[in-house]
C-alpha cells in the first residue's frame, strides 16, 4: 500500500503512465508527465536549498502546478503549504514569514504581493512567477532547467507533507502540520465508501488551499483516476465539464449546490454518469437537499470534518438520504467513520454526554494533525495527552450513534466553505474612528448559510453609515471575511470581565431555527 505523497506518484509513473491524471482547460496531463515533472521540479527544489521538513509555498489559484509542487516537494521529504490567495497582502506576507518557507511559487496575478514580503522578514530564497514576470523567473522555464531525474528520497508515514493554515480564534493563523498517514493512512477505504476506483472521473471545483480540495482530488489521484480541475468556481464551466469529461464524482459545498440548483438550464445538465456527489463544508438545508436529490439522482453523501482531521471524520452514507423513510437524518452529518473515534464532551467538565445531550464534538484518529506549526500552545490547548482534537464544534448523538451539528462552541462563522474570525473582523473595525465598539456574528443566509455582521457602537456624532463601515473593511482585509451588513446599537452585551456575549448578540437573528450553524 502506498504511504507517501511522493511513492504516490512513482507508482502510477510507472503503472499507468498513460493515463490522464488531470484535466485543466485545455491541457491533459498524464501520470508519466507527472511523474517526470515533479522528479524536474523536486531538482529545481533541492538546488533553491529545499532539505527535508522545508516549506514550500504556492500563491495561485487552481493550477496544475499546485499538484505539481506538492509531490515534488513530497519528493524531497519536503512541506507544501498552499496559500489562500483570497488573502490581502500582508496576510498572505504573514504566512510566508511564519512558514518559513524557502521556494515561494506566485501566480502572475498575485505578483503585487510580493512587495509586502520582501518587506517583511522571510526565510524566501527562490520566487517563481507562474505565467511571465519582468522581475522574476518564470516557472514553466524554471522546470524545464533541471533533469527529470528522481531524488530518491523517502518519507516516512509520519512525516509532515501538507501544512494548511486556519485562523483561532484570535484571527491568528496557525499552520496545521498533516502527515502522509494523516492524509494516505485511510483514504483507500474512504475512496471505496464514496465510489471511488480507478476509472473514476472527479470533478474538483473547491480551493486546492482547502483540505476539502486537495483531499478530494488525492481520492482520484490514489486510484490512478483522472481529475478535471476547475481554475475557480464557474457555473457556466461546471455544467460543461460534467458532459465533455463525464463526471463520476464530485464533492461541491452547499453554495455552489445552490448556484446550479437556481440555474434555469440546470435540468439540460447530463448528470447520467454521476455516481456519488459529496457535500460539506457548510450547512445544508433540507429543502435544497431534496431538490438536488431529485434533479441530480445520483448517490448523496454527506461529510463533516475539518482541517486539523485531515478532512472527513464522519459521513452520512448514500443509504441514510431517505427523505421517505427517515427525512430527520437528512439534518444529520451521519456517523463516524470505522477508524475515527468520534465523542460529545462537556466543555466544563470535560466528561463524556449521554446520546441527545449537546456538547464539543471531540475526535480521535490517525487522521489528527500532528499538531500547529512552531506554537506549541495553541497545539496543546487542541489535542488532549491522549489525542483527542478538540473541533470547537457543538453538537449531539441520538440513540442510533447518527451525529448532529447543534452549535459552535467558538466563534467561527462559516459562510460558504471559508472559515471567518470574528475577533479578527472586530479588530480591523476598530481601527475606523467613527466606531466605539463592535461585535461581529454570523447571520443566517440562504446562500451561503451565514455571513459576517457587525453590530456596531459609533462615536457620539459619527455619521458613519452601513456602507462606510462595510468600505472601510474591504480595505483591511479579504472580501469574504467583511461584513455583509451592520447594525447600530447602543451598547453591547457583556459579562463582568467585558467579554461579548456572543450567544446574546446572536439570538435574535437565529430564533425560531433549530441548528444555530447557518
Amino acid at each position: 500500500m502506498t504511504t507517501t505523497l511522493g511513492d504516490l506518484v512513482r507508482l502510477h509513473g510507472a503503472k499507468r503512465p498513460d493515463h490522464p491524471y488531470l484535466q485543466f482547460e485545455d491541457r491533459t496531463d498524464t501520470f508519466g508527465y507527472l511523474d517526470e515533472v515533479t522528479n524536474r521540479l523536486a531538482g529545481g527544489l533541492t538546488s533553491a536549498g529545499v532539505t527535508v521538513g522545508d516549506r514550500v509555498a504556492l500563491l495561485a489559484k487552481n493550477n496544475p502546478a499546485c499538484f505539481e509542487l506538492m509531490f515534488a516537494a513530497a519528493k524531497c521529504n519536503a512541506v507544501f503549504v498552499p496559500i489562500n490567495w483570497r488573502l490581502t497582502a500582508s496576510e498572505v506576507a504573514t504566512i510566508v514569514r511564519d512558514s518559513q518557507a524557502k521556494v515561494l511559487v506566485v501566480e502572475s496575478e498575485f505578483v503585487p504581493c510580493l512587495s509586502d514580503i520582501s518587506s517583511q522578514e522571510s526565510h524566501v530564497g527562490t520566487i517563481v512567477v507562474l505565467g511571465r514576470s519582468n522581475e522574476y523567473p518564470s516557472y514553466e522555464e524554471w522546470v524545464q532547467e533541471f533533469e527529470p531525474i528522481d531524488t530518491g528520497l523517502q518519507a516516512q508515514p509520519e512525516d509532515v507533507c501538507l501544512q494548511l493554515y486556519t485562523s483561532g480564534t484570535t484571527g491568528t493563523p496557525k499552520g496545521a502540520q498533516l502527515t502522509n498517514e494523516s492524509l494516505l493512512g485511510h483514504m483507500a477505504s474512504s475512496a471505496t465508501l464514496w465510489g471511488y476506483d480507478s476509472e473514476s472521473v472527479n470533478l474538483v471545483v473547491s480551493p486546492l488551499f482547502h483540505v476539502g480540495g486537495t483531499g478530494t482530488a488525492l481520492l482520484s489521484i490514489l486510484n490512478g483516476a483522472t481529475t478535471v480541475l476547475l481554475r475557480e468556481v464557474n457555473v457556466e464551466e461546471i455544467k460543461r465539464v460534467f458532459s465533455a469529461h463525464r463526471v463520476t464524482n464530485t464533492l461541491l459545498v452547499p453554495a455552489i449546490i445552490q448556484l446550479l440548483i437556481d440555474d434555469p438550464d440546470i435540468k439540460a445538465v447530463d448528470w447520467s454518469t454521476l455516481r456519488t456527489l459529496m457535500y460539506g463544508a457548510s450547512p445544508i438545508s433540507e429543502t435544497l437537499l431534496r431538490k438536488a436529490m431529485n434533479i441530480m439522482d445520483c448517490d448523496f453523501v454527506q461529510l463533516y470534518g475539518i482541517t486539523e482531521t485531515s478532512g472527513c471524520v464522519s459521513c452520512l452514507s448514500p443509504v441514510d438520504h431517505d427523505p421517505v423513510e427517515r427525512p430527520e437524518l437528512l439534518r444529520s452529518c451521519g456517523k463516524p467513520l470505522p477508524w475515527v473515534e468520534v465523542k460529545i464532551v462537556d466543555p466544563d467538565s470535560l466528561q463524556t454526554l449521554p446520546a441527545h445531550e449537546a456538547g464539543e464534538i471531540w475526535a480521535r484518529s490517525t487522521q489528527n494533525m500532528l499538531g500547529y506549526w512552531n506554537q506549541s500552545e495553541a497545539t496543546d490547548a487542541a489535542i488532549t495527552a491522549d489525542g483527542w482534537f478538540r473541533t470547537g464544534d457543538a453538537g449531539y448523538f441520538d440513540d442510533e450513534g447518527f451525529l448532529y451539528l447543534h452549535d459552535r462552541i467558538k466563534d467561527m462563522i462559516v459562510s460558504g466553505a471559508e472559515n471567518i474570525y470574528p475577533a479578527e473582523v472586530e479588530n480591523a473595525l476598530m481601527g475606523y474612528p467613527g466606531i466605539a465598539d463592535v461585535g461581529v456574528i454570523g447571520v443566517p443566509d440562504e446562500r451561503w448559510g451565514e455571513t459576517p455582521k457587525a453590530v456596531v457602537v459609533l462615536v457620539e456624532g459619527s455619521p458613519a453609515t452601513a456602507d462606510d463601515i462595510i468600505a472601510y473593511c474591504r480595505t483591511q482585509m479579504a472580501g469574504f471575511k467583511c461584513p455583509t451588513s451592520v447594525d447600530f446599537v447602543a451598547a453591547l452585551p457583556r459579562n463582568p470581565s467585558g467579554k461579548i456575549l456572543k450567544r446574546e448578540l446572536r439570538e435574535p437573528y437565529w430564533q425560531g431555527r433549530e441548528r444555530r450553524v447557518g
